[in-house]
């Protein structure tokens, strides 16, 4: 009973306490009346006799007053916005005169409103600049295309931002899908001829809506290589807001169709490049890069400096371990499996790395060792050869299987006092056993160390099973990567700074096979072993 007395009188104390909080906060809301007598009025900047539709700037001050309101809302042009003190200044760019309803809803009490529309004409003009003009169409006509080359060539982002915050393209990431032969040419007359090679990609409701025909979604509910032939179109430039604008007036789109009013925002330009913005049906801020630049031709596509004078090298004719004189060993699994959940173990062992019939041999293995299910070897040149500028070639037979990843790159040598990726990476060649024939070749540094976005990628159809020379060209000014004396990736930023270009100092070279991984993937069960084999490495300057 004592148990159960001290419960009610409990339960009588916190309703006591909840009883005087009551009594102490007595809300009063008052009278709930609703906005009258709302009146807008909308000032036209430049409106005179002269100019009855104002002065072309397209400017409206827009004021709203009502009794008893708290707060207000304009409507105009599929656009909403809050104004508290009734006043918000308004600019209105399509070209010409043309009439707009505002609606304004006034907030009082409790949320009552009431709305009130009126009825505008304005005009609109614009002059856009001549370098705008000149970048457009040039003497007359000019041809654009996406920049594959270029990572971030399609992004996803905030209406409202100016990035591709969400996710970005890497180099040729679309390739085969219809994107990427697309040329759209700007003419001074107005028109824009777009020349599609008869497909196109983007997404499938937008182009089911727009075009009527059904095709079938990929996993992202995109429609590839969809059916839509060259069509001719035209073009206007305005500036609301102070933002170069660029619109197609029919179905023109920047390479990945997204729907929307086909406007497109310039955020930032050059004499051959412009990166834009559209809000697609979708409600989000879709991100491009076009270029005017033609694309090389294999006679174009050349290195900027030729390096010739054989600096270093190892031809791998001693049987045995690598020379210790050019060669040591990262051991162990590294922190976070060499910050790539790797799940190899890394020896000095000749089970994992040797040399005999001319070959160097990095040997991956399914085997239980120092808690791990797999074992490798990754040697390196770090504090025996290091350089600054040149070309380095290493001709490579690949190792096969699901999981395997091998790789042939560099790293500053600067990475124990500096960091990565600060120090900067160039990745020479890495390939997947999940991708068996693709190579890549990729950059890393401060301005893009997260997802790969300075990178390229070409086929290489019997990578696992012949030899090809993977190569990289290094100057000052621009790193290509090439496959058999073939350029297929050159990394040039246009700024370049501690972020973009870390690359002015030395660097090591690294050789290794890993297993799994974030770029590796999954592992076959199957898989027991695989070897990659070096016949040599070269480095000119």
């Amino acid at each position: 009973m004592k148990n159960s007395s001290t419960f009610y009188k409990t339960i009588f104390l916190v309703f006591a306490i909840l009883l005087m909080s009551c009594e102490e906060n007595n809300y009063e809301f008052g009278d709930i009346v609703a906005p009258s007598d709302l009146q807008v009025t909308a000032d036209i900047q430049g409106l005179d006799t002269d100019n009855p539709y104002g002065d072309g700037t397209g400017k409206v001050s827009l004021t709203a007053s009502a009794s008893n309101a708290i707060t207000y809302k304009f409507i105009y042009s599929g656009k909403e916005e809050m104004a508290p003190s009734g006043e918000l200044e308004v600019s209105f760019s399509t070209v010409g005169i043309n009439t707009y309803d505002i609606t304004v809803q006034a907030y009082g009490t409790a949320g009552t409103s009431s709305t009130e529309t009126v009825q505008i004409e304005v005009l609109a003009t614009y002059e856009p600049p001549e370098d705008l003009l000149e970048m457009l169409y040039g003497d007359g006509e000019k041809t654009w295309r996406v920049k594959a080359e270029s990572g971030g060539h399609f992004g996803v982002g905030p209406a409202d931002g100016t990035s591709a915050d969400w996710w970005s393209a890497n180099a040729y990431d679309k390739a085969d899908l219809g994107a990427y032969d697309d040329r759209i040419t700007f003419k001074s007359d107005g028109t824009v001829t777009y020349v599609t090679n008869e497909t196109i990609y983007g997404q499938s409701g937008p182009l089911f809506a727009d075009f009527g025909t059904s095709w079938d979604e990929n996993s992202n509910g995109e429609y590839e290589n969809y059916p839509v032939s060259d069509f001719t179109d035209t073009w206007e430039l305005t500036a609301p807001d102070d933002q170069e604008t660029l619109t197609f007036n029919g179905y023109g789109f920047h390479g990945f169709y997204v729907g929307g009013d086909h406007s497109y925002q310039i955020i930032s330009r050059t004499d051959t490049e412009m990166f834009v913005k559209t809000i697609g049906d979708d409600g989000l801020g879709w991100f491009g890069i076009l270029t005017s630049e033609d694309e090389p031709t294999d006679e174009e596509a050349t290195v900027d400096v030729t390096y010739s004078t054989l600096v270093w090298y190892d031809e791998f004719d001693t049987d045995g371990s690598p020379d210790s004189a050019n060669w040591t060993y990262d051991l162990g699994t590294g922190t976070d499996g060499w910050g790539n959940n790797e799940s190899q173990y890394y020896t000095d062992r000749t089970d994992n790395v040797s040399i005999s019939d001319g070959t160097l041999k990095i040997t991956a293995k399914k085997e239980s060792y120092e808690g791990s299910e797999y074992t490798s070897a990754r040697i390196l040149t770090q504090d025996l050869f290091e350089f600054t500028y040149g070309r380095v070639d290493i001709r490579a037979k690949l190792p096969s299987g699901g999981g395997t990843w091998p790789a042939l790159w560099m790293l500053g040598a600067n990475f124990d006092t500096t960091g990565w990726p600060a120090c900067g990476e160039i990745d020479i060649m890495e390939h997947v056993g999940n991708d068996e024939g693709t190579v890549h070749g990729s950059i890393h540094n401060t301005s893009s160390s997260g997802a790969t976005v300075n990178t390229g990628e070409v086929t290489v159809s019997d990578a696992t099973s012949e030899f090809h020379v993977y190569s990289v060209n290094w100057s000052e000014d621009e790193i290509s990567f090439l496959v058999d004396d073939e350029i297929f990736y050159t990394y040039n930023p246009d700024t370049k700074d501690g972020d973009t270009w870390p690359f002015d100092s030395d660097q090591f070279l690294i050789l290794n096979v890993a297993m799994g991984g974030s770029f590796g993937g999954d592992i076959d069960d199957a898989f027991t072993e695989a070897s990659m084999e070096v016949d040599y490495v070269r480095v000119y300057q």
